[in-house]
């Protein structure tokens, strides 16, 4: 892939659980890398699921490979443009060229 089509800055994040001072598990999400990717929309849409309307965008975010960007699994989060992406799944394109990471947003209500 071109460098010059990598021109979107995505932080990827991964979750981390400690304990309240009543010894609650709380999760916080911490930066694991900031990283240049391209991001091509695949698909937007609306379900219906339990009397609730539910709005969704899904990306597709292509990264260069690292062995940081390669631990990067559908437990982790991709923050891009304000909004936080769940990752839905990650492929490898190429030896180790390219990761191709698939991730859908909740669209923000009005």
């Amino acid at each position: 892939m071109d460098a010059g089509r990598l021109d979107r800055r995505i932080t990827l994040k991964r979750a981390t659980s400690t304990a309240s001072a009543f010894n609650e598990p709380v999760v916080t999400w911490t930066t694991l890398a900031t990283v240049w990717a391209s991001v091509v929309p695949v698909n937007d849409g609306e379900r219906l699921r339990a009397g609730e309307t539910l709005a969704s965008k899904q990306s597709r975010f292509t990264v260069r490979y690292s062995s940081t960007v390669a631990s990067v699994d559908p437990r982790d989060r991709i923050t891009f443009d304000g909004r936080d992406y769940d990752i839905n799944g990650v492929k490898e394109v190429g030896r180790r060229e390219l990761l191709e990471i698939t991730a859908t947003a909740r669209a923000e209500t009005p």
